[in-house]
């Protein structure tokens, strides 16, 4: 039977394909015009953040202090590589989310999974010059022809089946449209972390972001659970892994809460996680979601390595909480 033998945790966030100067200047007038929620849920201004801010915030985001935040998560991107590399993988289920790359207000599915027997991966569109977030989004994409990357289809269909048994309502796709193509959530780790490996994915889409029926952190805790019982049913000697992408605070850094779910994480506290606050999981801290599924998925496997970097890049201490790690 298969085995679940290895775990990830990536963020996937615009931060990662982006040059140091884009760290050290552009996201200052960026950050102005993102979505931003308070601790109850409710959207606030980048203005109202900026007034929350600590009296301090200026030393976080230093020239100095930035280039080092960005050299450590350069060196945790090529960590994580190595270790997914490590892991000698038949099959990769990647647990991300869609921002309305594939689904719409008008078909929102909470719970997906794609078994395809290919997913594509588009070319880069050219970009406008002086566009630079628009040209670190486009580093996620094939620099000169769509690339159609292997998908481990016969496992994707026990997932499906095997959830439907457990009573999970999962929206089950065969196919892209034309004009579609996989998300940023999965381009990100297959230009980062799976060039020349050749390792057959399942993309997984939990519908983080979209109100009104993100999964809560407890279904997420179940979901992870199903997924790691159901890969053990599989029949052959396969080596799996499963890696969450995205996360984890933003668009507003949130270092203590990123700090407690890393602290769960290498605990094994799924009661924690399952526990957290759906209110503070608004934005791009909804693709913490992600990380629960993982955790319980991996309760079986130990964290043995991790990488946090808190990405201040204002003065209101917007950014990303940039995080990293690896279980086996």
């Amino acid at each position: 039977m298969a085995k679940l033998v290895a775990a990830f945790g990536s963020s996937h966030s615009v931060m990662l394909p982006a040059t140091l100067e884009d760290w050290l200047t552009r996201f200052r007038e960026a950050d102005k015009r993102l979505p931003f929620f308070d601790r109850e849920g409710k959207r606030i201004t980048f203005n109202d953040v900026l007034a929350q801010a600590p009296a301090n915030a200026e030393t976080f985001i230093t020239p100095a202090a930035i280039t080092a935040r960005f050299n450590d998560v350069q060196q945790a991107m090529e960590q994580l590589k190595v270790a997914i590399e490590a892991a000698k993988l038949d099959a990769l289920v990647i647990v991300g989310d869609d921002q309305y790359e594939l689904f719409h207000d008008r078909l929102m599915p909470a719970i997906s999974i794609y078994y395809g027997a290919t997913i594509r991966n588009a070319a880069r569109k050219p970009v406008a010059e002086g566009d630079w977030y628009r040209r670190a989004q486009m580093r996620r994409y094939e620099e000169n022809a769509d690339v159609h990357y292997p998908c481990h289809a016969p496992l994707a269909l026990h997932l499906i089946e095997g959830l439907t048994e457990r009573e999970f309502d999962v929206t089950a796709l065969a196919s892209l449209a034309d004009d579609q193509h996989e998300g940023h959530a999965y381009s990100f780790i297959h230009r980062w972390y799976l060039q020349d490996q050749g390792v057959p994915i399942v993309p997984v889409f939990m519908n983080t972001y979209n109100p009104p029926n993100p999964p809560t952190p407890k279904r997420c805790a179940r979901f992870g659970a199903a997924l790691q019982s159901l890969i053990a049913e599989f029949p052959g000697d396969q080596r799996v892994g499963i890696l969450a992408s995205g996360g984890l605070s933003h668009f507003v850094v949130e270092e203590e809460m990123d700090r407690a779910i890393i602290a769960a994480l290498e605990r094994k506290d799924i009661e924690y996680l399952a526990s957290l606050d759906p209110r503070r999981l608004k934005a791009g801290s909804s693709e913490i979601r992600n990380w629960i599924v993982i955790a319980a998925a991996a309760m079986d496997l130990d964290l043995y390595w991790s990488s946090y970097t808190p990405g201040y890049r204002t003065p209101a201490l917007t950014g990303t909480g940039l995080a990293f790690a690896a279980w086996r």
